[in-house]
């Protein structure tokens, strides 16, 4: 069956852009997945297509309407297999993860609902079943930009989008942590050499120093991230390593 993304918005002419070129471009040419865009307008109000209005208690902006919305998304949630995860992505909303990710590229597909001028109505909130996700800690003109990059998170974990079924079991967070360090050619470049490690061919230790490397950088970069990862450890009983040339805690 086809992945499917349903995105709701006010710039349908904004999609595919990035997600049609590369592997998600070449996946959606496929037939792997399928993005279908919505214009929110269609539904708007009077002569001039109203889809927002200026928010009670004052303030700047306007705020797009719930009854608008609400028949954009009934109208798109008609022909969506039932259970179809509807997001919005808002800075208010919780981090958008990796384990978000793959839930939603396990499934069918995804409706998208993309906000613009100060936001949505809280009630559209409170009726409907929506899950809110920020892609970080910062605002954006509208939904699109955040909603390219969920859905290009998403396409990318799907059957035979990516070359390499590892390219998705090696990379930052499929295991709680950031990604190791990567070289390539040339082995020394502006005086700076490759680690004597993974010139060794030794898989074994090359996957002890990758996984170490891993941790060090998670510790330094992300301790939000690492205090999670100790976390389960330590419930799981594992013994983090703390030995010489590895990374592990310190007490």
């Amino acid at each position: 069956m086809t992945w499917r993304a349903e995105v709701l918005t006010l710039f349908p002419e904004m999609f595919p852009g990035p997600l049609g070129q590369s592997l998600a471009g070449r996946a959606l040419a496929d037939g792997v997945w399928s993005l279908r865009t919505h214009d929110i307008r269609a539904h708007g109000l009077g002569r001039h297509r109203a889809v927002d209005d200026t928010p009670f208690g004052g303030g700047a902006g306007m705020v797009m309407r719930p009854d608008v919305l609400d028949a954009a998304l009934s109208a798109v949630m008609a022909s969506v297999p039932q259970g179809t995860p509807v997001v919005y992505p808002t800075p208010r909303g919780r981090l958008l993860r990796q384990a978000d990710v793959r839930r939603y590229a396990g499934g069918t597909g995804v409706v998208v609902l993309c906000g613009r001028y100060e936001g949505i109505d809280e009630r559209l909130l409170e009726a409907r079943a929506i899950e809110q996700v920020s892609i970080g800690d910062y605002v954006l003109s509208g939904g699109e930009p955040a909603a390219m990059v969920m859905l290009d998170a998403c396409v990318r974990l799907l059957p035979g989008v990516m070359g390499s079924a590892l390219s998705g079991e090696e990379e930052s967070f499929s295991d709680g942590l950031l990604e190791y360090p990567l070289y390539t050619r040339p082995e020394t470049w502006e005086g700076r050499s490759v680690p004597d490690i993974l010139l060794s061919g030794h898989h074994a230790a090359i996957a002890r120093w990758r996984h170490a490397a891993s941790e060090m950088a998670t510790r330094q970069r992300r301790p939000d991230l690492w205090a999670v990862h100790a976390g389960r450890a330590g419930r799981a009983g594992d013994d983090l390593p703390n030995q010489p040339g590895q990374c592990g805690p310190t007490h």
